[in-house]
């Protein structure tokens, strides 16, 4: 692990000190019902039992006792996680108690440190509109520690965001199937359905919307200067304009439509978070109702 500076280490001790409490108190139960394994592994046989399926008889065992026996499978356990983390420039807005970029950390260690809870692997990849970073998936405290730091701590090159680039990184480089947690505030002029669905049918996807709740509606306080953090371009608007201020609020619903009506379409999870509030309990809700609908 390289260098870090003790500003960053405290954080990293803090945020594990406070997701961990999390993941011990209300999501580990949560996140093992909510995710399927890789595969059905074998067991063991027994007797057969009245209702038992006929396919799952043991033909060879059987006949050799004379009686029939079925064969039991086991779910196997193992998952890989994968983290898409969007770390752009209009990540680091925020009006509220945090950047949209702290609550994408947190998030990002909880699900990691749930995943290590369950003995599943975790990787990571940062992206903008390039792919800044990728972590394989690894298991262990040292290897999930280190996605932290990188959550925490990384300096990206890029401002802009893409969406689609990402999902086509992902799925090149990894291969088998794997719960893919997609976290950004879909600030994206590109298309990404394509991708979205590919990677969808492989694997399972769930993206995880963040907003600040400036970003919905404009507060009506006359003049006001806005840049974009992505581009760098400043412009000065009359947020009192209320044709204006509609307009922007259109925009940002018709944003999270079109994302969970995608999400819907293919299968995908879909979870909306805002900085003003806390995500411990939406996302905890969002693994249980997983979780039931797999019994």
């Amino acid at each position: 692990m390289a260098e870090i500076s003790p500003a960053i280490f405290k954080k990293i001790r803090t945020i594990q000190f406070y997701t961990n409490r999390l993941v011990e108190d209300i999501f580990t139960g949560a996140y093992r019902s909510a995710f399927k394994g890789s595969g059905m592994e074998f067991e063991e046989v027994r007797d057969y039992q009245e209702g038992d399926d006929f396919r799952t008889i043991d033909w060879n065992v059987t006949a050799r006792m004379n009686k029939p026996y079925v064969k039991t499978f086991r779910e196997e356990r193992e998952l890989t996680v994968m983290l898409l983390v969007d770390v752009s420039g209009s990540s680091l807005f925020g009006t509220v108690s945090k950047q949209k970029r702290d609550m994408i950390a947190e998030i990002g260690a909880v699900l990691a440190f749930s995943a290590i809870k369950s003995w599943d692997k975790v990787g990571l990849i940062l992206f903008t509109d390039r792919i800044e970073k990728f972590v394989p998936p690894r298991k262990g405290l040292r290897h999930v520690l280190r996605v932290v730091r990188e959550l925490l701590a990384f300096e990206p090159q890029g401002k802009g965001t893409d969406i689609a680039g990402v999902l086509t990184f992902f799925g090149k480089v990894c291969r088998r199937s794997a719960v893919c947690f997609v976290l950004s505030d879909f600030m994206v002029d590109q298309e990404y359905a394509k991708p979205f669905k590919i990677i969808s049918q492989k694997h399972d996807l769930v993206t995880i919307f963040i907003n600040d709740p400036r970003e919905k509606q404009f507060p009506d306080v006359n003049l006001i200067r806005l840049q974009d953090l992505e581009t760098g371009l400043t412009q000065l608007i009359d947020s009192s304009n209320a044709t204006l201020r509609k307009q922007f609020a259109d925009e940002a619903l018709k944003r999270r439509e079109k994302l969970k009506t995608l999400s819907g379409q293919v299968g995908a999870g879909f979870v909306e978070l805002s900085t003003d509030q806390s995500y411990a309990e939406v996302i905890k809700q969002y693994f249980k109702q997983r979780g039931r609908h797999r019994r």
